[in-house]
């Protein structure tokens, strides 16, 4: 038979972020439950309204898959007498599993003959296996923020009101914290029913419908954008609409109806983001462009409900908007009265962290850290003149009443109001630039003025957050420690920068010596910033689809070159497709193990006495020769095949050459030519690391 079960979880208005997770673990939750229970299903399905969390399964057979175990018990000698018949301890045994004597059968573990008993476990009806699971399954869902409510000890992101739990027209029997189980759910707030009885799951979706709740967030979606993109059009404009603003108001409506309203044409001469901040930020309102991307007196709303009253909801929204566009209007008018550089000297009553010291200090670490990578990557005087302009001035429009009031313009209001006070185009430019990338998948910087200072900026927030103990533990990272790292990685494999990050992550640090009372080791915290940007430029390279043992064959190495470590990763992972590759593992891999007994590299050739070795030094010398020049041509995976063609005479080297003998001399000469080809081969990779 085709069963379903449908499971929805009422509550108070949930978070439109924290949506999505939920909907994913509970899926999640249920597959895992279904699959562990021996539970075939043919489709299942997640569906949210602000008001609850809905989950759907259909084509579920009737009862859980009967399980057939064989459980070990003693062996057929202590377990038979020597007539074969069961002795004590194979009856205890029989018994201790529940199963007969002629359960038991005996099969062969490691060379003996061991009894085993054979156990047929017959599967639950899977209603009952549900009933007992969908409370921990409930139970389980995390929220980064959780409540609890009423005296309950469950906590969720919002109290849970009521749960329906249907097994085809079977309410199921459970409940969870004093709430029990029905077939009653609730319509939208103020249009629907209080109550609705559902009767059976076929008729769920239509009834919630009938009182205007869309339990589908994709169909609710679907309205949103193709209403908005209609509206628009009867405009003559253009929707101004993000992936991000469309799945907020999908999250935040059970029935959307968009509308449309006008902006004050006075208004209008705000700067564009001025003016799209307050409503996408604040109002959740949809800006509407021309043709020439300027924007357009209107903006559209979705109201959760009908088109009842449309009108007066238009006016309401319209005299909102009207208001935060006046702040808007004031604030720009007071901050502009003068340039902004008077900002800067503010900066020092900001403290970025207490032991770091004020925002004002970080501009001037930012400034001098700036030149100096500037230098460092050869650019012109007059951008390292923009460089440290901009830096002075990047966190100046923090202090500005604009940024106070609207927190997301950091950046974007500091790039206008340099405009306005005659900064360069570059200048202001890297003031926004600086702060990129936000995100994972935010632009990154595109002028090497704003390239610089958004490295310089990030990197003193890394290094100084490790000078002082500050390192990311488990899920917490209050400083954004692994996002910026992120940033200045994608930065430099984006632009092919190639620099030392040991070199630039120093020169940070020598900063804070210079300009902070700062103690700390300066080896030690530069190498555990190296190691935390390896690690997160490790799962970059698993993700561009780089075999992970390639990937640390690479960065176990010194090389500390961004670019030039994913260039290698490449061209070895291409590499290590060829025939032949265990044999050639095999042969490097003795070479690695015993350079580490190595004491000198120091070669004497009049100690080369056998011919093996004659020919492996010898043969090494030429194949180094090929191979620095390769490595210079950036063709690293060339350099392996060049290096690789050692194996044949490395193998008849160990064949015939004793290295650990007794005379010191021979030995340590030996373990140095070892050591040599070891040297070089790590100027490419460590061999050792990749599995054949």
């Amino acid at each position: 038979m085709s069963n379903k079960f449908l499971l929805e979880i009422g509550t108070e208005e949930i978070p439109a972020r924290l949506v999505g997770s939920a909907l994913k673990q509970i899926k999640d939750n249920f597959e895992k439950t279904f699959k562990e229970e021996r539970i075939a299903v043919e489709k299942v399905e997640v569906y949210s309204t602000p008001r609850r969390l809905v989950f759907l399964a259909e084509g579920i057979v009737d009862r859980q898959e009967d399980l057939e175990e064989m459980v070990k018990g003693p062996s057929k000698k202590i377990g038979y007498d020597g007539e074969d018949n069961p002795t004590r301890a194979l009856m205890g045994f029989a018994k201790g599993q529940g199963v007969d004597i002629s359960q038991i059968v005996i099969k062969e573990f490691k060379g003996e003959e061991y009894t085993y008993a054979h156990k047929i476990i017959k599967g639950k009806s899977v209603k009952e296996v549900l009933e007992n699971k969908i409370p921990s399954i409930i139970k389980s869902i995390n929220f980064p923020k959780s409540m609890r409510w009423g005296g309950k000890n469950l906590r969720f992101a919002r109290p849970i009101r009521w749960i329906i739990a249907l097994y085809n027209k079977d309410i199921m029997k459970f409940e969870l914290e004093g709430i029990q189980a029905s077939n009653i759910t609730k319509g939208h707030r103020f249009l629907g029913s209080g109550n609705i009885e559902i009767n059976n799951i076929e008729e769920y979706f239509d009834k919630l419908k009938e009182n205007y709740v869309i339990v589908d967030q994709n169909e609710r979606k679907q309205i949103i954008n193709r209403e908005c993109f209609k509206l628009a059009k009867e405009k003559g404009g253009n929707l101004l609409l993000d992936e991000d603003l469309l799945d907020e108001l999908t999250n935040i409506v059970e029935y959307p109806t968009p509308f449309i309203g006008r902006i004050k044409e006075e208004y209008l001469k705000l700067p564009k983001d001025v003016i799209i901040t307050p409503m996408k930020e604040h109002q959740r309102y949809i800006p509407i462009g021309d043709d020439n991307d300027k924007l357009m007196p209107y903006f559209i709303a979705v109201r959760n409900g009908n088109e009842e009253y449309i009108d007066i909801v238009a006016k309401g929204n319209e005299k909102v908007l009207d208001a935060r566009l006046e702040d808007a209007k004031f604030f720009f008018e007071e901050d502009i009265k003068k340039p902004l550089e008077e900002y800067v000297e503010k900066l020092k009553n900001i403290v970025f962290q207490q032991k770091l010291g004020t925002v004002y200090e970080k501009t001037n670490r930012i400034m001098k850290l700036g030149g100096q990578l500037g230098e460092y990557l050869e650019v012109g005087d007059k951008t390292i003149q923009n460089i440290q302009r901009a830096a002075f001035l990047s966190k100046a429009d923090l202090v500005t009443n604009m940024v106070s009031e609207f927190t997301e313009l950091q950046g974007i209001i500091g790039q206008e109001y340099a405009d306005i006070a005659g900064e360069n185009e570059t200048v202001s430019l890297a003031i926004f630039e600086h702060y990129l990338p936000r995100s994972a998948d935010d632009q990154l910087p595109t002028t090497t003025t704003g390239v610089v200072v958004s490295v310089a900026d990030k990197l003193d927030s890394i290094t100084g957050s490790f000078a002082i103990g500050l390192q990311p533990t488990g899920s917490q990272d209050p400083y954004g420690l692994r996002r910026q790292t992120l940033g200045i990685i994608n930065i430099i494999l984006d632009k092919g920068l190639h620099l030392s990050l040991r070199e630039i992550i120093s020169k940070s640090l020598i900063i804070y010596s210079e300009e902070s009372e700062l103690e700390f080791e300066h080896d030690k915290v530069n190498k555990e910033v190296v190691d935390f940007f390896k690690t997160r430029l490790r799962n970059i390279l698993i993700e561009k689809g780089i075999r992970y043992d390639v990937v640390d064959s690479i960065l176990t190495t010194d090389n500390d070159d961004i670019t030039d470590i994913l260039t290698r990763a490449e061209k070895i992972n291409a590499w290590t497709k060829k025939e032949g590759l265990n044999e050639i593992l095999t042969a490097f891999n003795r070479v690695v193990k015993l350079s580490e007994k190595a004491v000198t590299v120091e070669i004497d050739e009049e100690l080369l006495v056998n011919q093996e070795e004659k020919n492996l030094y010898s043969t090494f010398n030429i194949i180094k020769e090929k191979v620095d020049i390769l490595l210079a041509q950036k063709e690293y995976d060339k350099a392996l095949e060049q290096f690789s063609t050692l194996r044949e005479t490395i193998d008849e080297f160990f064949d015939n050459i004793m290295v650990m003998v007794d005379d010191e001399r021979l030995r340590n000469n030996r373990l140095a030519l070892i050591k040599k080809i070891s040297e070089t081969m790590l100027t490419i990779c460590d061999l050792s690391k990749i599995v054949s």
